[in-house]
C-alpha cells in the first residue's frame, strides 16, 4: 500500500496558482462571457491537475473520488434551491407579480433616492426571511427591473440590493451562515448577533451614506413620460392588482415561521403558477397556445421550466419581461458543480488544510490574527467556492489559537460573518456569487464594485481588532 504524506505548502499551491493563472487568462480573452462555460471547463483542469498532486502524495483514486462527492452533496440543497427559483421567477413572471412590483415600484422610488432605498428594502426583507438568497430572488429582481427602467446602472442597483440583502443574511437568527458560525467557533447564536452588531451596524451605515451620495450625484436616463411609456405598456398586458401581492408575502411568512426554504420556494411557485391562471388567463393561453385545458397546462408548465417572454410596445420592459425558468438555472448549476469538484480534492487531499497552517503560523497579535482570519476565510470562498467551507474550515482551524490567545469565542465568529458569508458574493465561480449573477442578471464584476457593504465588513472587523476596539478577553471560571 502506498503511503500518504501531508503536502508541502508548494505542492499545496500548484493547483491554486494554475486556477488562478487560468482564470486570469480565461476571464482576459471572454470577458463576461467567461461564465457559459469556459470557467467551468478551467476549475475542472485545476482540479485534475489537485488530483494529480494528490495522487503523487499517495493518495488513491477511491478516496480523491469520495471528497468529490462529499463536497457535491454538501452543496445540493443549494442546486435544488437554484432550480426552484428558476421555476419560481417563471411563475411570479406569467402572474403578473414581479411586473406588479415594478409598476407599484416606479410610482413610489425617486431615482435620486432609489439605491438609498433599495438597500434598506433588501436589509428588511433579508432580515425577516434569513436568507440573501431569497431576498436577490423575490424582491431583488423586482428592484433590478424598477432601477433600469429609472436610467439607473444595473451594477449599482444589484450592489445596493446585494449589500442590504448580505446585511440580513448576516444578522438575522433565521439564518443559516449566522447559526453555523457560531456553531463553529463556540458560542451562542445571540451573543453572536449582538457582538456581531458592533460592526455590521458601522458598516451598513457608511454603505447607506455612500449609496445616498451616489443617488443625488448621478445623472439618470429615466423621465416621466418614460415612466409613464413603462407604466403603459406593463398594464396593456397584465391585469395589475395588489392582490398579486399575497403570494409573495405567504412565501415571506412561511420563512419568518421557520419553513424550510425549498417546500417555502415550491409553495410560492405552485401558487404563482395558480394566480397566473386566475389573473392573466389570457397571457398563459398565449403561452401555452390555446384556451383550452391543454393549452392552459402546457404556459404553466413553459413557465416552470423553459424560456418565456411577454411581449409588450416597450423595448425595455420587454427585456425585463422574460425568464429561463428551470433551464435558465443550468449554467449555474453546472459552475457550481465545476467549483465543488475543485474544492472536493483539495479538502479529501488535505492542500487546503496545509495552505491554511501556513497562515496561522504568522500569527503574533490579535490584530494579525484577525487578519489571518479574514484572509483565511476570503481564501476559501476564492478556492472552495463555497462561503459554508468559508466558514466551517476556518472556524475548526482557529477556534483553539483564539483560546490560546486568551479570546471569547465570539471574536471568532464575528470574523467568520465578517469575511466567510460576505465575500462569498464578489467571487464569480462562488456558489453565492454565480448564483446572485445568473438571478439577477447582473456579472458579478459588474456588480462587484458596487457592493459597498460586503467591501467594507472585512475591513471594519479587522480595525476593530487593530486599534482593539470592542474585543473580548476570554473570562474562566
Amino acid at each position: 500500500m502506498a503511503i500518504k504524506r501531508p503536502p508541502t505548502l508548494f505542492e499545496a499551491f500548484i493547483p491554486v496558482l494554475f486556477l488562478i493563472a487560468l482564470l486570469s487568462i480565461n476571464v482576459s480573452i471572454f470577458g463576461d462571457a467567461a461564465l457559459d462555460g469556459s470557467n467551468q471547463i478551467v476549475l475542472i483542469l485545476s482540479a485534475a491537475v489537485a488530483t494529480i498532486v494528490a495522487v503523487r502524495l499517495g493518495y488513491k483514486w477511491d478516496e480523491i473520488q469520495d471528497g468529490i462527492v462529499k463536497s457535491i452533496s454538501s452543496a445540493m440543497t443549494s442546486l435544488l434551491i437554484l432550480l426552484l427559483i428558476g421555476s419560481l421567477a417563471g411563475t411570479w413572471l406569467l402572474s403578473g407579480i414581479v411586473p406588479a412590483m415594478i409598476y407599484y415600484g416606479l410610482q413610489i422610488l425617486n431615482p435620486s433616492i432609489f439605491l438609498f432605498a433599495a438597500c434598506i428594502v433588501c436589509s428588511i426583507v433579508s432580515v425577516a426571511t434569513g436568507s440573501s438568497w431569497t431576498t436577490a430572488a423575490t424582491v431583488g429582481i423586482a428592484l433590478i427591473g424598477i432601477g433600469k427602467a429609472l436610467g439607473v446602472s444595473e451594477g449599482m442597483i444589484a450592489g445596493a440590493i446585494l449589500s442590504g440583502a448580505y446585511f440580513g443574511d448576516k444578522m438575522s437568527p433565521l439564518s443559516d451562515t449566522t447559526n453555523l458560525a457560531p456553531a463553529m467557533a463556540g458560542t451562542d447564536l445571540f451573543t453572536h448577533i449582538r457582538y456581531m452588531a458592533l460592526t455590521t451596524v458601522p458598516s451598513i451605515s457608511i454603505t447607506l451614506i455612500i449609496f445616498l451620495i451616489l443617488g443625488f450625484t448621478q445623472s439618470t436616463s429615466g423621465t416621466a413620460v418614460e415612466t409613464q411609456e413603462i407604466l403603459d405598456a406593463i398594464s396593456g398586458q397584465y391585469y395589475i392588482s395588489g392582490w398579486l401581492f399575497i403570494v409573495p408575502a405567504v412565501v415571506v411568512f412561511m420563512i419568518v415561521r421557520k419553513v424550510p426554504a425549498i417546500p417555502a420556494l415550491l409553495a410560492g411557485t405552485l401558487l404563482g403558477a395558480v394566480f397566473a391562471l386566475i389573473f392573466q388567463p389570457d397571457l398563459v393561453a398565449g403561452i401555452g397556445g390555446s384556451m383550452t385545458a391543454s393549452g392552459m397546462f402546457i404556459g404553466i408548465m413553459k413557465s416552470l421550466y423553459g424560456d418565456i417572454s411577454i411581449t409588450t410596445s416597450n423595448d425595455m420592459v420587454n427585456e425585463l419581461l422574460s425568464s429561463g425558468g428551470m433551464a435558465g438555472m443550468l449554467g449555474t448549476i453546472w459552475l457550481i458543480l465545476s467549483a465543488m469538484i475543485f474544492g472536493g480534492v483539495m479538502e479529501a487531499s488535505g492542500m487546503l488544510k496545509r495552505i491554511a497552517k501556513a497562515i496561522i503560523s504568522m500569527v503574533n497579535s490579535t490584530g494579525a490574527l484577525v487578519a489571518s482570519t479574514v484572509g483565511t476565510c476570503v481564501f476559501f470562498n476564492v478556492t472552495a467556492s463555497d462561503q459554508y467551507l468559508a466558514i466551517v474550515v476556518p472556524g475548526r482551524m482557529y477556534a483553539d489559537i483564539y483560546k490560546r490567545k486568551g479570546l471569547a469565542p465570539e471574536n471568532l465568529s464575528r470574523s467568520l460573518e465578517d469575511s466567510g458569508t460576505v465575500t462569498s458574493v464578489l467571487i464569480p465561480w462562488n456558489t453565492c456569487g454565480a448564483y446572485h449573477s445568473s438571478v439577477l442578471g447582473v456579472s458579478t464584476f459588474a456588480y462587484a464594485p458596487y457592493c459597498f457593504f460586503n467591501i467594507i465588513s472585512p475591513l471594519m472587523t479587522m480595525f476593530f481588532a487593530f486599534v482593539g476596539i470592542k474585543i473580548k478577553k476570554l473570562v474562566t471560571e
